[in-house]
């Protein structure tokens, strides 16, 4: 008997019977490792949250109720009972099904999300919303433990106390997000896996004193201040929030029972829910991290899919590259936010754990801690993917580049990221990082490049960026020494007569095969590998311009404000014919790195035929 068959949408659902709802959450949980194997995706997130969201979607009605979801990838099985089954299997492939919510794809996707500690506030939105309008519907957040170490949140939580409209937030208490959780209040929750006997206690506690006449409701909240272990709820009610919980997140009809039952509270409530992470494959409950994100797996082995030897992750060699000089300087210190097998901080962690941070989902904290450790004479290096820094912009600006301080900023899945598609694409770094004084802001074309890059910019005496793509390097070989590079100058890499492309980042390979092809057109096309996106030596752009003043900037980065405005502002009223080649004004969609490259204009292909439809229009013109 297969059950999700015959779900095609909240509605079918309701016409389950409940004891039969344990069946519909292993054909879930079956379609959903099915799929993954082939697609990849976010695995142990959705799994652990099956029995939640099908108790949401049988006692809430989607879409007039409107349920939001924190760090996305747990909505997998949301995606599955809501009309998405038969499309399941596209799931994030070009054209196909996002790995996130995403309102334009369903009636049932609420809000757009990719990034953590969003959905309070959004339902809290909602509610007011609702309220204002004197409609009739109730409002679910869904987050989990990992999203309460994100400051914004609680700023939810607090505006949500004071406001007392209705919602309910649901924490999902998987006790591990994507990496282990950190924190105090990590260890808080961690605590709450042996509230048996702590809800056996408090209730003979609350037993005893509400019988002592006068003082017992007194003394009842003070025991709930003084013996906070004692009330788990203390910080959520103290908020304003009526804390329920925690309970079983995998008895899947005890869940409906209790969200029935919650339906009708008033107020701001808070239902504590515990899962595991993984939950109903052994592969991933036994190791989560690994299973977080996945790509092709055998479901048999739990073994993935044999990459073919190649070039080290540009990940990787910045994970060795900062071990190397933290083992030469004492001073350097790393700083994550929540990612460190992410970002290649892992290894750092293994080698230095007194000299390595992992501050949680919480990147503006990230961010001022390492402005806090510059003054205090450290060498912070901050590593986050580039994506996930836009949430620290303002700290970066006023807590960084104000002080001129040397914190470095390596940034992750810089550019086109691929299958999890726009609110993971880091399309708008070199643009928004360019605009802060003070910051060196740099790509490297290799991984070799970024080793030197590296070591340059913890020599700077103010702040900088090294972005760097997702994925493996090109396999050049590695130089034993690191050496300081001249800033704002890059290098000539290939002569031209017609024009130069001035390429930045990993581009400059895709650069030098277009050169190439136009070489057979009878079109040559020089390459310059920029490395500088600021500052930028105009001494060395118009050695550039005088080899062919016509110049191509190439970046994969938003055009508006990013590296080909930088050169178009430094040569501004020199006698010089600039085009730039970059990403579109709009946000990327899902699909691999090669398709949406091409897509964009990105590949080697489509920039040969861009410069070739340029040198067109330079010659009609006569220029």
């Amino acid at each position: 008997m297969n059950i999700l068959n015959s779900v095609n949408n909240p509605d079918d659902l309701k016409k389950v019977r409940r004891d039969l709802l344990p069946i519909l959450a292993k054909d879930i949980r079956e379609k959903i490792v099915e799929v993954t194997t082939q697609t990849g995706g976010h695995l142990g997130s959705g799994l652990g949250t099956v029995e939640l969201i099908i108790a949401l979607h049988y006692v809430f009605n989607s879409p007039k109720d409107k349920i939001v979801f924190d760090t996305g990838h747990q909505a997998y099985p949301h995606k599955l009972l809501t009309g998405r089954r038969d499309r399941f299997h596209t799931l994030r492939q070009f054209g196909g099904i996002s790995g996130f919510p995403v309102r334009a794809e369903s009636e049932h996707d609420h809000f757009n999300v990719g990034h953590a500690s969003t959905a309070i506030s959004a339902a809290l939105g909602y509610a007011v919303a609702r309220d204002t309008q004197k409609q009739d519907h109730h409002v679910v957040a869904m987050v989990n433990d990992g999203s309460l170490t994100g400051g914004m949140s609680f700023e939810a939580l607090q505006n949500a106390g004071i406001l007392g409209t209705d919602l309910l937030v649901i924490l999902n208490d998987n006790q591990m997000f994507i990496s282990h959780r950190v924190g105090a209040f990590g260890s808080f929750l961690a605590k709450l896996l042996t509230l048996g006997s702590v809800q056996r206690v408090e209730k003979k506690i609350e037993k005893f004193l509400t019988r002592i006449n006068f003082y017992g409701a007194y003394l009842l909240r003070l025991a709930r201040r003084v013996k906070v272990f004692l009330f788990p709820g203390v910080l959520f009610e103290e908020m304003g929030f009526g804390y329920l919980g925690p309970v079983d997140g995998h008895d899947v009809v005890q869940l409906v029972e209790i969200l029935t039952a919650v339906k009708q509270l008033k107020g701001p409530q808070l239902l504590h829910v515990v899962t595991k992470k993984g939950k109903g494959f052994d592969f991933a409950e036994q190791d989560p991290v690994k299973f977080h994100g996945v790509s092709k797996f055998n479901p048999a082995t739990g073994e993935f899919d044999k990459v073919p030897a190649g070039p080290p992750s540009y990940t990787q060699v910045f994970g060795e590259t900062v071990v190397r000089l933290a083992k030469e300087d004492p001073k350097i210190v790393a700083i994550t936010a929540a990612m460190p097998e992410g970002t290649g901080l892992d290894l750092f962690r293994k080698e230095f754990p007194t000299r390595f941070f992992d501050v949680g989902l919480g990147e503006q904290h990230a961010v001022t801690f390492a402005a806090g450790l510059a003054c205090g004479g450290l060498k912070p290096v901050v590593a986050i993917y580039s994506s996930f820094i836009q949430r620290g912009f303002d700290q970066m600006l006023h807590d960084v580049a104000f002080q001129k301080l040397p914190v470095v900023f390596c940034l992750d899945r810089g550019g086109l990221v691929g299958d999890d598609g726009p609110t993971h694409h880091g399309a708008f770094d070199l643009s928004f990082v360019r605009m802060m004084p003070h910051f060196t802001v740099m790509a490297p074309k290799d991984e070799n490049e970024l080793r030197h890059m590296m070591k340059t910019a913890l020599n700077l005496p103010g702040p900088s960026v090294i972005r760097y793509p997702r994925g493996a390097g090109v396999g050049v070989p590695m130089d034993s020494e690191l050496r300081l590079l001249p800033i704002g100058r890059g290098e000539v890499l290939r002569e031209g007569r017609d024009a130069t492309i001035l390429a930045i980042g990993h581009l400059v390979q895709p650069a030098l095969r277009a050169a190439e092809d136009l070489e057979a057109k009878g079109i040559s096309v020089g390459v310059a590998n920029a490395r500088f996106a600021k500052p930028l030596d105009k001494e060395w752009l118009m050695e550039l311009a005088r080899r062919t003043p016509r110049l191509i900037t190439l970046e994969e980065n938003t055009l508006i404000g990013g590296f080909g405005s930088a050169v178009k502002e430094a040569l501004e009223g020199e006698n010089v014919s600039i085009r730039s080649i970059g990403l579109p004004d709009s946000f990327v969609e899902h699909g691999s790195q090669t398709i949406l490259r091409d897509k964009t204009g990105l590949s080697a292909a489509k920039i040969a035929a861009k410069v070739e439809e340029f040198q067109k229009r330079w010659l009609s013109a006569g220029i």
